[in-house]
């Protein structure tokens, strides 16, 4: 039975660790109308600043990012214009995910942690932005869907693990 349950919950990590890669190469390829799409209806999306402790409350608390589903899809579609002068043209990214953990599974939703960084590539300069992220993923489809079609996005929380954003002290791609 608990060879069983391991398997199962493996199968789950593999599952959520594809899903993660399928985010971080929509996020590569500047695909951000589908990254966003994966997010639910009642989806948060959030960056807190730097000097902010992990469990901050974006109520009381000024964030880089705090959007909802609306404003997910408003970054997205901005960010594809032109008038986009911080990204345009886009910067050149590289998501690396790591050290996904399952940290909660109550049959509906899936709390995940994982590791990541992010390389922005930009007029000679490579900035990084190392960080964990916390996800409460919904199940979306069947077995066996494809990695984008397996899951929805109710909450994203992307920490930075750097205490300033240097040179530019700005944010302007998506973790």
């Amino acid at each position: 039975m608990a060879e069983a349950v391991a398997v199962s919950r493996a199968a789950v990590r593999a599952e959520v660790e594809d899903f993660l890669y399928h985010e971080a190469q929509l996020l590569d390829s500047w695909q951000l109308m589908e990254w966003a799409a994966l997010f639910t209806e009642d989806a948060e999306y959030e960056v807190p600043s730097t000097d902010l402790p992990e469990d901050a409350d974006p109520r009381t608390n000024l964030f880089l990012v705090h959007d909802d589903r609306f404003r997910i899809e408003q970054r997205a579609k901005r960010l594809l214009k032109k008038t986009a002068h911080a990204e345009f043209p886009p910067s050149r990214t590289r998501h690396l995910v790591s050290n996904v953990r399952i940290e909660g599974d109550d049959g509906h939703v899936l709390k995940i942690a994982c590791a990541y960084v992010v390389y922005r590539a930009k007029r000679g300069i490579v900035d990084v932005y190392p960080g964990h992220a916390v996800y409460e993923l919904v199940r979306h489809a069947g077995e066996g869907a494809a990695p984008g079609d397996t899951y929805r996005i109710r909450r994203k929380r992307a920490v930075l693990d750097i205490d300033a954003l240097r040179p530019q002290g700005k944010l302007s791609i998506i973790l």
